[in-house]
C-alpha cells in the first residue's frame, strides 16, 4: 500500500475538502437531524455514504461509456437532480406550523418505514447529485493512475464511502443533540421553510449552473 501512499493523500485531501464545503448533503442531513432526531439523521447519513459506493462503481466500470455520453444525456441526470431537491423543498416549505420540535425523538421514528425512508432520501440526494458524479469521474480518471491496481482502486472507493458516512453521522450527532435542536425548535416551523427554501436554491444552482462535461 505504501507505492500507492501519495497517491491516497491526494485523494482523501480532496475529498475531505469536498465532504466538509456546504451542499445538499449538509442541508438534507441537518434538517433530518433537527426535526426527526438522531436515529433519522445518522440513517440518513449512512443513505449518503452509500450513495458513494454508486458513484465509485459506475466510475470504475463505465468511465469510458460515462465520458462518450453526450452533454444532452448529463443535462437531464442535472435536471432531474435539482428537481428532487426543489421538491424536498417544496415539501419542507409546506411544513404546518403546529409541528413541535420537541415531539420527535429517534426512538419514535425507529420504524422499517422511516428508516428506510430517511436512508432513501440521503441515498437519493447525493446519488443524484451530477456534482458528486463530476467528482468521482475526475478523481479516477485524472488523481488515480491507470497503472494502480483494481483493487486498491476498490479500497479507495471503500474509504471514500466509510469517510462520507462518518463525516455525516458526526453532523448529525452533534444537530440531534437536544440542546441542538432546543434552538432550532425556537423557530418553529419556520426552521423546516428555511431549509426547503436552502433546498430550493441548491436545486436551481443545480439546474442552471454550467457544469464542465469530462
Amino acid at each position: 500500500m505504501s507505492d500507492w501512499g501519495p497517491e491516497f493523500l491526494t485523494i482523501a485531501i480532496l475529498h475531505g475538502l469536498a465532504v466538509v464545503s456546504p451542499g445538499p448533503d449538509f442541508a438534507i442531513v441537518i434538517k433530518q437531524s433537527v426535526r426527526e432526531g438522531r436515529f433519522i439523521g445518522r440513517i440518513t447519513a449512512i443513505g449518503v455514504g452509500t450513495a458513494i459506493l454508486w458513484h465509485v462503481a459506475y466510475s470504475l466500470v463505465g468511465v469510458s461509456f460515462l465520458a462518450n455520453s453526450s452533454e444532452t444525456l448529463f443535462n437531464y441526470m442535472k435536471y432531474f437532480a435539482a428537481a428532487y431537491l426543489i421538491y424536498l423543498g417544496y415539501g419542507a416549505i409546506r411544513t404546518k406550523a403546529n409541528r413541535d420540535v420537541s415531539l420527535v425523538d429517534g426512538s419514535e421514528t425507529n420504524s422499517v418505514k422511516s428508516t428506510w425512508a430517511a436512508f432513501r432520501i440521503g441515498f437519493l440526494t447525493n446519488g443524484l447529485n451530477p456534482k458528486a458524479a463530476l467528482f468521482f469521474i475526475s478523481l479516477f480518471t485524472v488523481v488515480i493512475q491507470t497503472t494502480t491496481p483494481l483493487i486498491i482502486q476498490m479500497a479507495y472507493g471503500l474509504y471514500l464511502a466509510t469517510a462520507t458516512a462518518l463525516w455525516f453521522f458526526i453532523v448529525a450527532t452533534f444537530f440531534s443533540h437536544e440542546r441542538v435542536r432546543r434552538k432550532f425548535e425556537l423557530m418553529g416551523h419556520w426552521f423546516d421553510r428555511v431549509m426547503g427554501v436552502l433546498l430550493i436554491i441548491l436545486g436551481l444552482n443545480i439546474a442552471f449552473s454550467s457544469l464542465a462535461w469530462v
